[in-house]
């Protein structure tokens, strides 16, 4: 399994965002200019991320942005979903796409418990506790 730039960069934007001490939020160009991504693909994912409602502008048209709730309460699954849908084998999200994947599938219970257990793992962080492990690890740099 890979984890997309647009899901890495996804997080660097809101690590980004969540940094700033700014009241009229974080401008994109300040965002592509600290996290090295243009402001074309920057697009992108503010458009994902807004979609997800995990950021707004702080207030209105050509403001920053900011983070829609705390820090705490915006896990990594809302992360990868804002770009990707979880799909470990297309049988356990789409039941249509094979004519095993009801009844007679002898992996289809292994498959689904996979699904299961990954998204477990992504809501296990949220992006408080990231942004404070990375405030640990910049410590230990210095």
């Amino acid at each position: 399994m890979r984890v997309n730039t647009k899901i890495r960069y996804g997080l660097r934007t809101l690590i980004e965002i969540a940094s700033s001490t700014n009241q009229n939020g974080m401008l994109q160009k300040d965002i592509s200019k600290n996290q090295n991504i243009s402001i074309k693909y920057l697009d992108t994912i503010i458009s994902s991320l807004k979609v997800k409602g995990l950021i707004a502008n702080a207030k209105g048209k050509g403001s920053g942005y900011r983070l829609t709730r705390p820090v705490e309460q915006i896990t990594m699954l809302d992360v990868y979903t804002a770009f990707e849908q979880i799909v470990i084998v297309e049988c356990i999200n789409n039941q249509s796409f094979c004519d095993r994947a009801t009844h007679t599938c002898t992996s289809r219970n292994y498959w689904d418990e996979f699904k299961t257990d990954f998204e477990a793992i992504l809501l296990k962080k949220n992006l408080a506790d990231i942004i404070e492990e990375t405030k640990y690890e910049c410590k230990l740099l210095l």
